[in-house]
């Protein structure tokens, strides 16, 4: 028996943390918690952790925890995943408020995003809760608002925590790694036109001004390096012009939503903008900026020797929020989120909390 086996043992039983996180997933999914509403599943998640014994630390929809012995001389290991979810699509057949188990598979909006990766790693946390031997602290914390990038998500409790090492943030990655994580930047533009009447030769076209800087959006690619992934993505996903048929429209509003790694600023990237299209913009708050870890970060190396693949992710997530290095690892697949009839696999569940211990334990011995 090896040294993680003997250790597995000596902690609560697997079986139970499995069925346990089944119950706990299927009632989260019971309780609408769109971005900026989630009482009830901070409710639910507190009432979860009372029952091990565990006193949580609660601001908003914020949840968050230490282990019991807690060391300040020891490093502290933040595990974050969010429990708001986004509105479910039209295209849903399924109750997205009722958690259908069928075919090893659970249903129910947030199941993936972010739910299994949750429900893993409080598993995780309640595992290694009366450690008394760890080499390092763990933080658990349960987050609101990541769907929306609110202010009072993950970013309001930051100067609240006791200081972080480095952190893993549960989202579904098919429990690979991403090491680095695109941020986002999403603009509003207008073309300014003139109004007039379309039967006569008057006015100027907002739509027609628009159109060239949409196809410079869709075409312009930023300089890299050859062989190299591209640094910038602009995607033009929202437009809106024009009051009636007889009318030339004098504005056209369009909306564009970057990613954008570490080789690019958002400022260098406003500046591109500004220096080849016509059009006004404003840019929204709350840009994500892009996060990497190094390669050979005891957390990444431990990943590795358990067989994850690394990547650079192109969605974003609250780890753009944090300071601290950092990776992004979870059950379930990243192609399901936000889709109709949201599902995650058991299995994946399983594997997720296994696979969580498993890192914190080859952690412990890097550190």
């Amino acid at each position: 028996m090896n040294t993680i086996e003997k250790q597995l043992t000596s902690h609560p039983d697997l079986n139970r943390l499995y069925n346990e996180a089944i119950e706990l997933l299927s009632a989260l999914i019971a309780i609408p918690s769109f971005s900026g509403s989630e009482q009830g599943t901070a409710n639910k998640i507190e009432s979860h952790l009372a029952k091990h014994g565990i006193t949580t630390i609660r601001k908003n929809n914020n949840v968050w925890c230490y282990n019991k012995y807690f060391d300040h001389a020891k490093p502290t290991i933040l595990l974050n995943s969010h429990h708001d979810t986004v509105k479910p699509n039209e295209q849903y057949t399924l109750d997205p408020f009722h958690a259908i188990i069928y075919d090893e598979k659970i249903h129910g909006l947030g199941s993936n995003d972010a739910g299994a990766s949750l429900v893993s790693l409080i598993s995780a946390f309640i595992y290694f809760y009366e450690s008394t031997d760890l080499a390092f602290n763990l933080c658990l914390a349960a987050t609101g608002e990541e769907e929306n990038s609110g202010l009072n998500g993950i970013r309001s409790i930051l100067d609240e925590l006791k200081p972080i090492s480095f952190a893993i943030v549960g989202e579904p990655t098919g429990m690979q790694m991403a090491i680095a994580e695109k941020g986002s930047m999403v603009i509003d533009c207008i073309a300014k036109g003139r109004s007039g009447h379309a039967a006569r030769e008057e006015g100027d076209n907002a739509i027609y001004k628009a159109i060239k800087d949409i196809d410079w959006f869709s075409h312009f690619q930023f300089p890299i390096e050859d062989h190299l992934p591209a640094p910038v993505k602009m995607t033009v996903t929202e437009i809106n012009a024009g009051l009636q048929h007889n009318i030339v429209p004098g504005e056209c509003h369009f909306t564009v939503d970057i990613r954008f790694d570490h080789n690019y600023t958002p400022r260098e990237i406003l500046n591109v903008i500004i220096n080849h299209t016509l059009s006004d913009f404003n840019v929204r708050p709350n840009v994500l900026h892009p996060s990497n870890i190094d390669i050979l970060h005891p957390l990444v190396v431990a990943g590795i020797s358990l067989g994850r693949k690394t990547y650079t992710s192109p969605t974003s997530s609250d780890q753009g929020w944090l300071t601290m290095p950092s990776v992004k690892m979870g059950p379930g697949e990243s192609a399901r989120s936000h889709t109709a009839d949201e599902f995650v696999l058991i299995e994946e569940i399983e594997e997720g909390i296994t696979l969580y211990i498993h890192l914190l334990e080859s952690v412990f011995k890097r550190l």
